[in-house]
């Protein structure tokens, strides 16, 4: 199950975000009955099911004739439509959204079909550069708003004036952007470079319309700097492209400079990849678990997210916020639990399960799926709880947190994690 599964951001849903995936085997997923929703053959390797070629004639069991009968009435949809409907269809659209409305059905956020276009894409925003417009978006599936998290510096939305905390209200002339509807809005937003896109936010209850130019996003997911001559920070955008790596390197290089203790900043990170939180909490930890994982039938697994012994020696302080989700509090919760992390800010997000995230069919479709929830290495839950800080400190009333990386004179919650720092390392 390495890194198949995926804490989703954004907030639920990353979607400047996301290797290999398996097929459609994983979970027990395999069934004559999905696969043929999907257009693809069914094969019976016990025997069961004997076909006369010329005859056009298949014999299967009484128990999958039922679950087949199930699908009855979406396929008298489907032929009246080819049949009645005034202009032509098209079948694997119908199927495509057939299967959006199976998952839809499960009632939950985060668990949702990808056309091929969809997984393509996903796979392609995990990778860290593509062309648009240059931010990150948070969408909240408890009340429908998709707000601004970050701006990206040197972007186009930077230049055209976007800031971090907007609300994402309106993207060309009339797709009006719900936590639904997200991802037909950042389709519009991606594009050619050098072409442009009208996208409306509120800003204090005000309307503010961009035409925002296209052109080609690098995505940093790491920043660091020393704060002092013995203290390091680092700030954690996203789990996912190669962000372990990059905060690896960038740990390493402040212990060589000279840091005793590093401030890792998780505010705003909606999460991504748990595998890369596992590796970067094994940073950190000797043999242990980043979490263990609880499913419906009680079951609890202590295997699949292990560390190692082999920590590096430093001092610890996390910063996280309302916006720290998934892999994020995931990770903060292991560091305080067994690596005497101090966590500052305030509460975090509260998303406290995961997804599997698989291939399906043979046309490059997938589909992603809540299958269970998580607990700290302690056995703290987190789902609609989220994590409480050793020290909480919310931002001023007026203070969006736009500030530069690093920003002491302004950025009181990272005033605050340097004080907690520095009275760690006396």
């Amino acid at each position: 199950m390495n890194k198949k599964l995926l804490l989703i951001g954004v907030l639920g849903l990353c979607m400047c975000l996301l290797t290999g995936c398996v097929g459609s085997e994983f979970f027990g997923l395999r069934s004559p009955w999905l696969e043929s929703l999907f257009g693809e053959d069914t094969e019976e390797e016990n025997g069961n099911q004997t076909a006369d070629a010329q005859s056009e004639t298949v014999t299967i069991s009484r128990e999958e004739y039922e679950q087949y009968r199930q699908f009855d009435e979406m396929i008298d949809l489907m032929e009246f439509a080819e049949n009645a409907f005034y202009k032509d269809t098209d079948r694997e659209k119908m199927l495509q959204y057939a299967a959006k409305g199976l998952m839809a059905g499960l009632d939950d956020p985060y668990s949702f079909y990808y056309t091929p276009d969809e997984w393509a894409t996903m796979w392609e925003d995990d990778e860290g550069e593509y062309e648009g417009i240059g931010v990150l978006i948070n969408a909240n599936y408890r009340n429908g708003i998709c707000t601004i998290i970050r701006v990206f510096k040197g972007s186009p939305a930077e230049e055209a004036g976007v800031q971090r905390g907007d609300i994402l209200y309106k993207v060309g002339d009339d797709l009006y952007v719900t936590a639904e509807t997200l991802q037909d809005a950042v389709d519009i937003m991606k594009g050619k470079a050098g072409s442009s896109v009208d996208v409306t936010f509120i800003r204090n209850e005000e309307e503010i319309t961009y035409n925002i130019m296209r052109r080609k996003v690098n995505v940093n997911q790491v920043e660091s700097t020393m704060l002092a001559k013995d203290i390091g920070y680092i700030a954690l955008y996203q789990f996912a492209g190669a962000a372990e790596k990059e905060f690896e390197t960038a740990m390493r290089k402040m212990i060589t400079s000279g840091a005793k203790g590093l401030i890792i900043d998780l505010r705003d990170n909606p999460g991504g990849w748990v595998e890369q939180a596992r590796y970067i909490a094994d940073l950190f930890m000797d043999q242990g678990e980043l979490c263990y994982l609880v499913y419906k039938d009680g079951y609890e697994d202590h295997t699949e997210y292990l560390t190692r012994d082999g920590k590096v020696n430093v001092k610890l302080v996390v910063l996280m916020n309302e916006n720290s989700a998934s892999s994020s509090e995931i990770l903060a919760g292991a560091l305080r639990d067994c690596a005497d992390a101090t966590l500052v800010g305030t509460v975090s997000f509260g998303k406290g399960i995961v997804q599997a995230v698989t291939e399906i069919g043979q046309k490059g479709a997938g589909f992603q799926m809540t299958i269970a929830s998580y607990r700290t290495p302690k056995g703290t839950e987190v789902h609609e709880v989220g994590i409480i800080p050793d020290v909480e400190i919310t931002l001023p009333e007026g203070d969006n947190g736009m500030y530069d990386f690093a920003d002491l004179e302004h950025d009181v919650q990272l005033q605050q994690a340097l004080e907690a720092m520095k009275e760690k390392l006396k």
